[in-house]
């Protein structure tokens, strides 16, 4: 069934991929999906000051991590190309014309120091100084509409530098509906005179946006909170050129776990957690962002995470495969309010992902751990470890702090755990068992319980006398799965050495 659903995500590439945009990127995907539409990826690069060399290919980087690829973009699929704004710039100087020649927009010459001196005026009268219908006829300020057009090409062809300004309408009242946010009214007199094409030749975001948006057929805008004040403008661009609008939403912000305002780095920083899907290293600095792929999440968890920020499905499931959130996915049910992040749930999250993966999959991820660590084991092994402990693992980086004690003797005893434990009349009992051990044939974790735990009773002795000093002796501290699966994995000659190296140690 064809679509005629076409969404876009229209990052800047001015450094690293904020989660922010990330989750942006899913919704446009999960609507573009859920309508068998097409999901475009354009690279707004107009800002060629703060352009960053390797931000593109991160940006791709990331989404192809996420499981979240584009249908359309650079070098894929160009039916609409280019897909960077630097490339396309001679194109938005034709449209820029087309509005001056409509007059919906005018030419202003204007130094940046006469609109300084114009702003510190208005500001020692108690104004704000606004560029638009109330100063921009009265001969004050340098513009096309007070200028004859000799003049105004006179200064153009002597070099004069000037920038192009969509002229906002007066005395109407604007209404705009948004798909999450329903109907907006704004008086057009509020409105200042944006600039749409810039002295530098390049156009600013909102006209290249329009353009682009209406030439590759967009059909829905869903971007974040922080465009809905030009909500407006780009509306009335879309009057002035006479094409028909996008449907408008904007989603809610991404917001601090403690506090007011919108999520940043340094919120990250400060409370270690990540706030960029990859791992970033800053060129010219050579700084370096955490990311979630490298700190050891799964990339569905991640998404599942991000999926909730802002959305619901008005159910009490919270675990999501990527084909459920598309099926499930819907506008409506994305929340005007923004949405607080919170790390703890981030990784609960991970860990729901943790135990939906099969004990090999999780074998794969940990052998090249046990790899680096020097150790050698059978997989069948190291499987049965995983699946020992993996309920109390959040990340496979956890696996060894959970298991050493599978693949080598304890280091080191727990201090408060020894001291608690290990009692005068110890070691006597633990050399007692050493012969009870050596003594049992069939040392399957079952046979080994019942045999050790009849010589306890039949010593009329306390199970912790016993028991919590042998954990000690074979874990280093009191942690660990089953007692009796850990003696059955790692053998009658470890655990016998593992007590004696106990009794003469602690």
């Amino acid at each position: 069934m064809k679509s005629n659903v076409r969404v876009r995500f229209a990052p800047s590439p001015t450094g690293p991929l904020h989660i922010g945009g990330v989750r942006t990127a899913l919704y446009n995907y999960l609507f573009a999906k859920k309508n068998n539409g097409t999901f475009v990826l354009r690279i707004e690069d107009t800002d060629q000051t703060r352009y960053v060399a390797n931000a593109e290919k991160y940006i791709i980087d990331a989404l192809e991590w996420c499981n979240i690829p584009f249908d359309e973009g650079p070098n894929k699929n160009e039916k609409f190309g280019p897909y960077r704004q630097s490339e396309r710039k001679d194109l938005y100087k034709k449209y820029a014309d087309i509005l001056l020649k409509k007059g919906w927009a005018y030419y202003a010459f204007d130094t940046a120091e006469q609109l300084d001196s114009h702003r510190k005026g208005h500001e020692a009268e108690g104004k704000t100084f606004i560029y638009n219908w109330h100063n921009r006829e009265k001969g004050r300020l340098v513009n096309s509409l007070v200028l004859t057009d000799d003049e105004v090409q006179k200064r153009i062809s002597n070099g004069d530098k000037f920038v192009i300004r969509f002229k906002s309408p007066q005395d109407e009242t604007l209404q705009m509906e948004d798909e999450i946010r329903g109907n907006i009214s704004i008086d057009t007199n509020t409105l200042d005179d944006k600039i749409l094409f810039k002295s530098d030749g390049m156009p600013t975001y909102h006209l290249a946006n329009i353009v682009d948006d209406h030439l590759m057929e967009i059909s829905h805008v869903i971007r974040g909170e922080e465009w809905l004040p030009s909500m407006a403008l780009h509306i009335l661009l879309y009057r002035a050129f006479d094409w028909k609008a996008p449907k408008f939403a904007h989603l809610p912000l991404i917001l601090k776990p403690v506090g007011k305002g919108k999520l940043s780095k340094r919120d990250g920083d400060k409370l270690g957690f990540p706030v960029f899907p990859l791992t970033y290293t800053n060129e010219e600095s050579g700084d370096v962002s955490r990311g979630y792929k490298e700190d050891g999440y799964f990339a569905n968890a991640f998404i599942n995470m991000l999926a909730f920020l802002g959305w619901n499905p008005g159910t009490e499931q919270e675990i999501f495969s990527l084909e459920e959130l598309i099926k499930e996915f819907d506008l409506k049910r994305v929340s005007k309010s923004g949405a607080k992040f919170n790390p703890d749930k981030t990784n609960w999250f991970q860990q729901q992902y943790m135990q939906t993966k099969s004990d090999a999959e999780l074998t794969d991820l940990y052998i090249p751990i046990l790899s680096e660590k020097g150790i050698t084991k059978d997989k069948k092994y190291v499987l049965k470890v995983v699946s020992s402990i993996k309920e109390r693992a959040i990340f496979v980086e956890d696996f060894w702090g959970l298991s050493s004690f599978f693949f080598e003797n304890p280091k080191e005893y727990d201090a408060k755990a020894s001291k608690k434990n290990w009692k005068e009349g110890t070691p006597e009992l633990m050399t007692e068992l050493i012969t009870v051990i050596n003594s049992i044939e069939d040392f399957s974790s079952t046979n080994t319980e019942k045999e050790i735990k009849e010589w306890i009773t039949a010593k009329e002795i306390g199970f912790g006398k016993v028991m919590q000093p042998l954990r000690l002796s074979l874990v280093g501290k009191l942690a660990g799965p089953h007692l009796f699966d850990i003696i059955e994995m790692i053998g009658k000659q470890e655990s016998i050495k593992r007590i004696e190296n106990a009794i003469k140690t602690i």
